[in-house]
């Protein structure tokens, strides 16, 4: 948790911009970029794949000193010796996810309000994920909650537990993000789609750290 606490910008290998033979090298170029978690992101995905890109990914990880979260999957985190596991709203309980991996793990919720946002803390999760704050490719459908909430969510649950914000933050906009009181961000396409996924990275993490 103390990694997670200090953790700022928190990149995801997701399985719809990333081939299965290229998890490992994003893994380490996002990590070489500044990341300060990595997760996998494999919707869709049979377990078996997940489980098998998830166990190439924990070495890489655990070698940088960077925690490794499975989205998902908490046998498949479980498995490989996962940091931790994230998980929906959709994704059960805290306890449905607690009786698969145990109580050492971290678990994430992802929220999309600030009843979701102070709800996830009530039930004793360990981080969240507030957003989408943009329209998002990853999340087709759904609307962009905005940057009202923001400073909000981190006077009241972010003063308890990390909050990243998330859903379409790119270098373009990260600055706004910054100004609407983010501290902790995730950056998923713009990274991933990247000539230099390092380069992108690097630019990203500098701007949160010195806005």
């Amino acid at each position: 948790m103390n990694r997670l606490d200090s953790a700022r910008l928190y990149g995801i290998v997701d399985r719809g911009y990333v081939a299965a033979e290229e998890v490992e090298s994003v893994t380490q170029a996002l990590i070489a970029g500044g990341a300060d978690v990595i997760q996998l992101r494999a919707k869709g995905v049979a377990v078996g794949e997940v489980l098998v890109m998830a166990g190439r990914m924990v070495p890489i990880c655990s070698e940088a000193g960077v925690p490794f979260i499975v989205n998902d999957y908490p046998e498949v985190a479980k498995e490989v010796g996962a940091d931790g596991v994230h998980v929906g709203q959709d994704d059960g309980s805290l306890a449905d996810v607690r009786a698969v991996v145990g109580d050492e793990m971290v678990v994430g919720r992802s929220t999309h309000s600030m009843v979701q946002a102070e709800g996830a803390l009530e039930e004793g999760f360990d981080y969240i994920g507030f957003g989408p704050l943009f329209p998002t490719p990853t999340k087709q459908g759904r609307a962009g909650i905005g940057m009202e909430s923001v400073s909000l969510v981190e006077g009241s649950v972010g003063s308890k537990i990390p909050v990243f914000c998330i859903g379409g933050i790119t270098r373009k906009n990260i600055e706004t993000v910054r100004e609407a009181g983010a501290r902790r961000v995730v950056v998923v396409s713009d990274l991933l789609t990247a000539a230099s996924i390092e380069e992108a990275t690097a630019s990203v993490k500098h701007t949160i750290i010195n806005y």
